[in-house]
């Protein structure tokens, strides 16, 4: 990467701009033509946002058995604040249960802007065509987790998809201008929505150094973008203590669960026996045939992401000696390592929604990949055909 001051601004044209545009709002239209009707059933982060206007860190009372953390006459919820943080201003207006209605609005949004960042974020990686950059978009958009979390929705999939958006705000910044405490505030934001992705932090360390020849300058801006990760660490931790009692405690171990997960959690929040299940999620998990319609259909723990999203495959394509494209693929493997050990596997869900955490880091392979070797036919036809696996999943989703 050339240095800050000379750093390559591909297309950053007024056509540029609008082409960024045009993709937000056809996107935001797709997403809430599939969305619009359908309610997730657990609006807990509005009515934690309420809490928060109200100067407390719990419910008042349950709003649903599972994935709670009940303690006296408080409820708990064991998942990050960002989101909740964010919906302050809305329900201060409407009000929690006014606020909740807005939902699928609020998701589609939220997916809509991560599609106008992936564009932002293709500029700023390679030189392709505005044809190759929608293509990209359009695989990122609806070949991938990101389409079934909106349809979703709710407090399982409303934070994933924020942290999906921050988490490109992140990496355009990256290959941007590269400034180390926005870059690190933006990280320790995501890691608010989405724990595993702290873990890009390495990446990110690498990127703030370099091209910087001097070392003491170097070990600065490396010791800045840490300042900036540091407050949402702090507040996590604050967090946990305020609410448990141990800045340890986030209480996904403490959360009342159905039968079969708290089985599975018996073995470990985190455990090595909970890897062939995940990767079976998300790697070889097919659908079941049936004699009747549609005589194909998920199960709802996973599906293979060869399905969900082929085109994955152009990245190979990439340039295979560049540190660029080796720290990328390590910080997928990094962010993705986590769910792999962890108990609770995603469900219920179409594809692995786990895998929207690490998805992002692929974009700028596939930038490099499609700028160095282009986009073959098969690679255009493999993009639709994972499009329509996922329609197939909202479909599956709305009429079951």
């Amino acid at each position: 990467m050339t240095s800050a001051a000379k750093l390559p601004r591909f297309g950053a044209t007024v056509g540029a701009r609008r082409e960024t545009i045009a993709i937000f709002l056809v996107g935001a239209a797709v997403y809430l033509a599939t969305d619009l009707g359908r309610s997730a059933g657990r609006p807990d982060f509005y009515y934690l946002a309420d809490a928060f206007l109200h100067g407390r860190l719990w419910l008042e009372a349950p709003l649903f058995p599972t994935d709670s953390v009940v303690l006296g006459d408080r409820t708990y919820l064991p998942f990050g604040p960002l989101m909740s943080i964010v919906l302050v201003p809305l329900v201060a207006v409407l009000g929690p249960a006014g606020a909740s209605a807005y939902e699928p609005v609020v998701n589609a949004l939220m997916a809509a802007a991560s599609l106008a960042f992936v564009d932002v974020l293709l500029r700023r990686v390679a030189r392709l065509t505005a044809t190759q950059r929608i293509w990209i978009v359009i695989f990122f958009g609806f070949s991938t987790p990101l389409w079934w979390l909106v349809l979703n929705g709710g407090v399982w999939h409303e934070a994933q998809i924020l942290a999906t958006l921050i988490t490109l705000a992140c990496l355009v910044e990256a290959f941007g201008r590269r400034r180390p405490l926005l870059l690190g505030a933006l990280l320790g934001a995501a890691f608010l929505c989405r724990v595993p992705v702290i873990l890009a932090v390495p990446f990110a360390a690498w990127v703030v150094g370099r091209d910087v020849a001097d070392l003491g300058d170097r070990f600065r801006r490396v010791a800045v973008l840490a300042v900036g990760v540091a407050p949402a660490v702090a507040i996590a931790l604050w967090y946990n203590a305020a609410r448990f009692g141990s800045p340890f405690e986030s209480g996904y171990g403490l959360a009342a669960l159905p039968d079969f997960l708290a089985a599975r959690r018996a073995q470990g929040l985190f455990s090595l026996a909970h890897v062939p299940m995940n990767l079976d999620y998300l790697v070889w998990r097919l659908p079941r045939f049936r004699l009747a319609l549609p005589f194909i259909v998920p199960d709802g723990l996973g599906m293979s992401i060869a399905l969900t999203s082929p085109a994955l495959i152009l990245a190979v394509r990439a340039d295979r000696r560049s540190r660029e494209t080796l720290l990328l693929a390590g910080t997928c493997l990094l962010v993705l390592i986590p769910s792999l050990l962890y108990y609770g596997g995603g469900w219920f869900q179409f594809g692995y929604r786990y895998a929207l955490d690490f998805l992002p880091f692929t974009i700028p392979i596939l930038a490099r990949a499609v700028e160095r070797s282009g986009l073959p036919r098969w690679g255009i036809a493999l993009i639709v055909f994972g499009c329509a696996v996922n329609a197939a999943g909202i479909l599956w989703g709305h009429f079951g």
